[in-house]
């Protein structure tokens, strides 16, 4: 009897090659009966041509057929809008140019949205962009100030990128709602034709007077997932630590230690280095968390659906139940912890010489933080605790190898930002103390150095198997983005090698701008300049780490790629490597690239709302800062002795008509001739500190001559 032909295994290229090849659209039942497929097959058809749509390689038309995108003048991408009312759309595609969407043009999306528009062209020969569909929501919540209107209240978004007003649920009892209530509210309904968008009011804030008040408005503005769902509770309090040590590597013996900051609870990866004859073994142990989180499980859907950990002043959102994050994965010191080693050894000058991987247990002999072991290393005036000095031959030795990692990296052109964080201080009573300046220790450069080491071994030995990670990849700037940055180093005397942008020239200028007064101005400049670091299933390098070959392996408690990571390591490991289609690892690179986004906006935003609050109670008191950035509108100054920065207005400086040059990063007076420009020393006032609408704005006193920043 002759076998039938197998139907042959869906893919993202071969459905788009079909497309190309007919050069028309598609029915469902056409493109099933050209690929051959069985009835079965057909509904998985049904659900992969609905995943391409909505990626937006294709498009939904009407009488259920399906065309190319390209072929239609269609591109998708995200809506990005501006308070003037327009947008930008982001395209996926990579490589393709922003494009305007007027005004007019937006329809019913929203900023953030993920959109399907037609290219057009204006009688001027540009490219502008119509908003046909809408293929994904960025919002659920919406949060903004009530207006009531007769027997009606509407939700005006606090954010000016949200245009438009929503109506609230006509059940509400309106009676409890004041005209200026601050509120969240879940979007019930999205703009239609001729019908308002809709909400439902989940809350009323009586202000944001404090940080735990902010972090609760921010939550339910972003819509984040504030409790974990019964069922995956359920499923971590049924896990429990349980090993077998002879299927693993037993590394119990070797003093590996934990160095976090003092408020860590979750400790995802362990240390470990020894001197040998040939050099240093360096041990990289990470909780192995892909051993109690497993695919199909539903802490597995509640994890890739979150993708991160975000990270609040004194409180975290975790990916994983604390059951999970600060418990059985945790590498707490002197319990048993099952992990996945990394073993990388390195000669006398720090070059790698081999690498291994395992499945392994550990127990860590101690969990100690970054300022104990600055204490140690390099703060001679002060005096070590005595469990440090017990570790100080281990430490000096994490030391001298960290430091020979870090100049092998500078040499290939690794750049090295040097960005302070806020670091708000709190007292007692969890009121705001200060904000500071986060000071980078040596310690810090420890774990990065043997992070970024083992994370580059990761890639290239599971790149070299052929295997299918997600790669972090972090493409070169664009030329018109470094063009600006080469203006600002003319506009403050920074001098700058001629010649094409690498990586090794531009960390050329970070060193020479160290222990400068425009330090953290360009290190903050040339960072903007950069394109996002994002996760692919492609490998494109690493520009920032001047790395051929990279991923995230060390974190798997609070990122989702590292668990992927984890189970494809391992699978190798067990030579029994997991199979996964391309397309499907490119949406799970988009969504956690997305998520990783998002949390990084959120933290931002409590940042600056957490900064507005504080300066709230010091209206009136005057601060010398530098002039970080210079706009059509006014110019922001970053504060010396308070790190937060704040807004002066051109329309409040009352000596002259100001002109704005942006080619020279600076604002020049019509009439005085009177420049501002960026790196400039000024004194300014605290004129305005809205926390609820995110403005601190400052009032102009005088140009400063010969000031630093501390």
């Amino acid at each position: 009897m002759k076998n039938k032909k197998k139907p042959p295994d869906l893919t993202k290229d071969m459905l788009l090659a079909v497309f190309k090849r007919e050069k028309r659209p598609l029915a469902l039942g056409e493109l099933a009966r050209i690929l051959g497929l069985t009835s079965k097959q057909k509904q998985s058809l049904k659900r992969f041509v609905k995943g391409l749509a909505g990626e937006g390689s294709i498009v939904s038309l009407k009488n259920n057929r399906y065309g190319l995108s390209e072929e239609m003048s269609l591109v998708t991408g995200t809506l990005w809008c501006t308070r003037s009312g327009n947008g930008f759309i982001i395209p996926e595609k990579k490589g393709e140019r922003d494009l305007f969407v007027p005004a007019r043009s937006i329809k019913n999306a929203f900023h953030g949205d993920r959109v399907v528009a037609r290219v057009e062209h204006t009688f001027r020969g540009r490219k502008e962009a119509k908003i046909v569909k809408v293929t994904q929501r960025k919002m659920s919540n919406i949060v903004g100030f009530i207006k009531k209107d007769r027997n009606l209240a509407y939700v005006i978004p606090e954010d000016d990128r949200i245009s438009g007003h929503f109506l609230v649920n006509r059940r509400t009892n309106l009676g409890d709602l004041h005209n200026d209530d601050l509120v969240a509210a879940r979007i019930t309904r999205f703009p239609e034709e001729g019908n308002d968008p809709e909400c439902k009011i989940l809350s009323v804030f009586s202000g944001l007077q404090d940080i735990k008040s902010i972090t609760r408005f921010v939550e339910y503005k972003r819509g984040l997932p504030l409790r974990f769902k019964k069922i995956v509770e359920t499923e971590a309090r049924g896990l429990d630590f349980t090993a077998d040590p002879a299927e693993r590597l037993d590394l119990r013996a070797t003093k590996h230690v934990t160095i976090d900051g003092e408020l860590a609870k979750d400790f995802d990866d362990a240390v470990c280095v020894e001197k040998t004859d040939h050099g240093f073994t360096l041990y990289v142990s990470i909780a192995d968390v892909s051993h109690y989180v497993v695919p199909g499980s539903n802490l597995d859907d509640e994890a890739y659906a979150r993708g991160t950990s975000v990270y609040f002043p004194g409180t975290v959102i975790p990916m994983l139940p604390k059951r999970l994050s600060n418990g059985i994965c945790s590498l707490n010191p002197r319990e048993d912890r099952l992990t996945i080693t990394a073993k990388l050894t390195f000669d006398h000058d720090g070059k790698p010489t081999g690498t291994s991987f395992y499945r392994s247990i550990i127990r860590s002999v101690m969990r100690l933080t970054y300022n104990e072991v600055e204490d140690a290393l390099t703060r001679k005036d002060r005096k070590p605790a005595k469990k440090v000095l017990d570790l100080l031959p281990e430490l000096e030795l994490m030391g001298k190898l960290a430091s020979l990692l870090g100049g092998e990296r500078e040499k290939r052109g690794s750049l090295d930002f040097d960005l302070p964080e806020p670091e708000v201080m709190l007292d007692i009573e969890g009121g705001i103390k200060n904000i500071l300046r986060s000071e980078r220790l040596f310690s810090h450069r420890i774990i990065e150095e043997f992070m970024i080491a083992a994370n580059e071994a990761v890639a290239r030995f599971l790149s070299g198997k052929g295997a299918s990670p997600l790669f972090r990849v972090h493409e070169p700037p664009d030329a018109e983005k470094l063009r600006d940055f080469k203006r600002l180093l003319q506009a403050l005397s920074v001098g700058y090698t001629k010649g094409p942008p690498t990586a090794r020239s531009l960390q050329s200028v970070l060193a020479d701008a160290e222990g400068t007064e425009y330090e953290f101005l360009i290190n903050k400049v040339l960072l903007k300049s950069m394109k996002q670091a994002r996760y692919s299933a492609v490998n494109k390098g690493h520009f920032g780490l001047a790395s051929d070959c990279y991923l995230h392996f060390t974190s798997p408690i609070r990122r989702y790629p590292d668990l992927l990571c984890h189970r494809i390591l391992k699978g190798i490991l067990a030579n029994s490597p997991a199979r996964r289609i391309d397309n499907e690892l490119e949406k799970m690179a988009t969504h956690l690239s997305d998520q990783e986004r998002m949390a990084m906006e959120v933290e931002r935003e409590i940042e600056d709302r957490t900064r507005v609050l504080f300066m709230k109670e010091r209206i009136g008191e005057e601060y010398d800062g530098i002039i970080s950035h210079v706009a059509s509108f006014g110019f922001f100054v970053e504060l010396f002795d308070v790190f937060v920065e704040g807004l002066v207005l051109l329309s409040d400086l009352l000596d002259d008509y100001y002109r704005f040059e942006e080619e020279k990063f600076r604002i020049i007076g019509r009439r005085t001739r009177r420049i501002y420009r960026i790196g400039d020393k000024v004194r300014v006032r605290v004129t305005l500190a809205d926390v609820e609408k995110n403005r601190l704005h400052f009032a102009l006193i005088e140009k400063l001559e010969g000031a630093k920043p501390e």
